[in-house]
Order: C-alpha cells, then sequence, then structure tokens
C-alpha cells in the first residue's frame, strides 16, 4: 500500500505536482490549480502539527467509518467528497509559489512525529492510517487534474 513515508510514493506525488502550471485544468469539481494546491498544502499543514482545527459533530459520528473505507479501498478516495469548511479554498494566487510550499511540506513528511494524531473529521488517526490517508488525498487531487 503507498505512503507518503515511502520515499519513491512521495518522489512520484512530487515529480506529478511538479507538472502543474497556472494552465492545469480540473477534470472534476470546484477548485481551480491555487485553489487544490492551496487545500492540499493546509491539509498536510494540518496534519504535521503547523495548523489545527475544530473537531466536527458529524465525524464524531461517522468520521472512523468513513476513514476505513477510504484506506480500505484499493482505489482512489471518491470524487466531490466533503471537506472540512476551514479547508474550503476561495479566491486566486500564485500556482507557482504554492507549488513550491506544498512540495516543502511533502518533503517535511521525512521529519513526521511518530504519535497518534486527532483529525477533525476521521479523529485519532496513527501514523500508518496518516500515510496512507496522505498519499490517497494528494494522488486524487493530482487525478482530479490529469495527472
Amino acid at each position: 500500500m503507498q505512503t507518503i513515508f515511502n520515499t519513491a510514493d512521495s518522489a512520484q506525488l512530487i515529480s506529478r505536482i511538479s507538472s502543474l502550471s497556472e494552465q492545469s485544468k480540473p477534470l472534476w469539481g470546484k477548485m481551480d490549480c491555487f485553489q487544490m494546491m492551496r487545500h492540499c498544502a493546509m491539509s498536510d499543514e494540518m496534519f504535521q502539527r503547523k495548523k489545527s482545527y475544530k473537531r466536527l459533530f458529524i465525524g464524531r459520528l461517522f468520521g472512523r467509518m468513513a476513514l476505513n473505507g477510504i484506506l480500505k479501498n484499493t482505489g482512489s478516495v471518491k470524487k466531490n467528497q466533503p471537506t472540512h469548511p476551514d479547508l474550503k479554498i476561495t479566491g486566486t494566487g500564485n500556482v507557482e509559489t504554492e507549488k513550491t510550499k506544498w512540495i516543502a511540506l511533502l518533503n517535511g513528511y521525512a521529519a513526521f512525529p511518530q504519535d497518534d494524531f486527532m483529525h477533525p473529521f476521521f479523529g485519532k488517526m496513527n501514523t500508518d492510517e496518516i500515510g496512507r490517508f496522505v498519499y490517497k488525498h494528494v494522488d486524487h487531487h493530482l487525478k482530479q487534474f490529469g495527472l
């Protein structure tokens, strides 16, 4: 199973991210390239404990079940899945700047703290679950942009 903690898996994602540009268009969804990269960077900042978000009540009810479904599914994350309200991105920004920031965050998983994490929707996640979920999340958004 692919994980952000595997050097080859991480390098493959970063190579795909390097192909993104201002002209990259989504195959589905509402986010443009900058918004998608910002969304993913904010998610990675959360997993790396640089930002935190309020725990969602609905996640307390269904979060673990949803996480188990994502991690057990051998395919990618389904299209148009809901996200935390704070991770819904609007507006514009510099694609190249955001790309650089996102790649640096992905490289930051090499120094990731090896302990449990409380996700605002999924709840408590161990390091293995985090690694697999982060890979699937990034892969999902790259596929959204045809990569």
